[in-house]
């Protein structure tokens, strides 16, 4: 299909391009932006005057919940949550049920997402045989199978001498390896420690769960040399020594969540469920350093951590309930709100979408690679047009994603996505106001 996107403000992060103009598309590919080539006629012309045409969005932690947990997210309501949201590429962790361990699985879950025309979906693969921290995984036929990276999810690997052998395999082959940096016994806590967790008579998580296990995480760079992705920074500490370990030169990369980006643990109010959440909401000094730390490039992307929970999992006691929340379709509106309250600019707000994240994907995109997160000529047709003028008023039940529950609920945000092309394929298109 030929499509010509007219009158909008393209703004392409990547080569600091921001300009009103036209982008054609044909065969899934952006063969111009700018001039439109001679001859072209498109099948479909799209307005999106007052609109912002960028690249699709890339988000970096997206839980499908299949299989195993279709109760909470079916394969199709959250694919449709990601295109209305824009989102045009995500990454998915391996704790499914089963574990995404084996290559069968992997195949199967993109042939899947692959039918369905939406997101692009690259999935993780388990570090370890049914994350249990003992056996690796077969890496290589993984990584053959599509997974872009090897992950624990939220299990800790208590053993260290299998977390060394891990990197030292990842490393030889030029594998990501994904963690998220929290001490195992240290974390065992439903809200961080503080004194709003006292006084709630909630278990606490320390500061010290996380920064101990970067300090872990970063020794073990030094001697494996394997790249790692540190996912869902949540503490001051946690930024300070991420920013000493990229000053060093190791090849270390990071993303924070739109929750901890916005939310404190002052918000979970009299034990609303809702901000039960993985890692748990800090103090304010730890929400404004994610910020500072996002806008100056020590935190290189922002990820929606979109978890579906239902309401038999959230309908508990706050320590008992299921952390989570969903947030595709918040993505977008949040990181705007971002870079309104921090003055940080629009370009940058849309890079740790787009652009940044693509680079910490890096190589395990394939053919992709070279024009991930970009608008250039000859680059994959991945597109996210919103109105960055409208406001809307976040309503659980509005949501496309299976899961309704969200500690944004009530909030006003600005721009509403209008349309998403994935592979030069319309997925989405919302013109009219909801």
């Amino acid at each position: 299909m030929k499509i010509l996107i007219r009158n909008g403000r393209v703004i392409d992060p990547a080569r600091n391009f921001d300009e009103r103009c036209d982008v054609a598309l044909a065969a899934g590919r952006v063969i111009a932006v700018g001039s439109t080539p001679a001859g072209f006629s498109a099948n479909k012309v799209i307005d999106a005057r007052g609109c912002i045409v960028a690249p699709g969005l890339v988000d970096l932690a997206v839980r499908l919940r299949e299989p195993g947990h279709e109760h909470e997210g079916m394969l199709e309501s959250e694919m449709a949550a990601a295109v209305a949201g824009g989102v045009t590429s995500l990454v998915c962790p391996p704790d499914t049920d089963p574990v995404l361990d084996e290559p069968g699985l992997v195949d199967m879950l993109k042939f899947r997402a692959e039918k369905l025309h939406q997101s692009r979906v690259f999935p993780l693969g388990a570090l370890t045989r049914g994350l249990q921290g003992e056996v690796l995984t077969e890496m290589a036929e993984l990584t053959e199978s599509g997974c872009v990276g090897f992950s624990q999810a939220e299990v800790p690997l208590v053993n260290t001498q299998v977390l060394q052998r891990a990197m030292q395999y990842a490393a030889t082959y030029g594998y990501g390896v994904w963690l998220r940096p929290q001490e195992h016994f240290l974390g065992q806590g439903v809200a961080a420690s503080g004194s709003l967790a006292t006084r709630l008579g909630l278990s606490g998580v320390p500061v010290a769960a996380e920064t101990i296990a970067l300090h872990v995480i970063f020794e073990l760079v030094r001697v494996t040399g394997a790249r790692v992705h540190l996912c869902r920074i949540s503490s001051a500490a946690g930024v300070g020594l991420v920013r000493a370990a990229k000053s060093e030169g190791l090849p270390v990369t990071c993303d924070v969540s739109i929750n901890s980006l916005h939310l404190t643990d002052v918000d979970i109010g009299y034990f609303d469920s809702r901000m039960r959440l993985q890692p748990p909401l800090r103090q304010q000094r730890d929400r404004d350093a994610l910020r500072e730390g996002l806008a100056d490039g020590t935190i290189d992307a922002l990820v929606s951590d979109h978890t579906p929970v239902d309401e038999d999992g959230k309908m508990l006691p706050f320590a008992e309930a299921e952390p989570g929340a969903t947030g595709l379709e918040l993505l977008l509106g949040l990181a705007l709100k971002w870079g309104q309250e921090s003055g940080v600019g629009l370009s940058r707000a849309l890079a740790v979408l787009t652009s940044e994240p693509a680079r910490v994907l890096g190589p395990a995109l394939g053919t992709l690679q070279a024009s991930a997160g970009q608008l250039i000529d000859g680059g994959v047709a991945d597109i996210c047009i919103f109105d960055p003028n409208e406001a809307w008023v976040v309503a659980p039940d509005a949501l496309r994603s299976q899961g309704r529950h969200t500690p944004f609920s009530g909030h006003e945000l600005p721009g509403r996505v209008r349309c998403t092309i994935v592979g030069g394929q319309v997925a989405f298109e919302g013109w009219q106001a909801t």
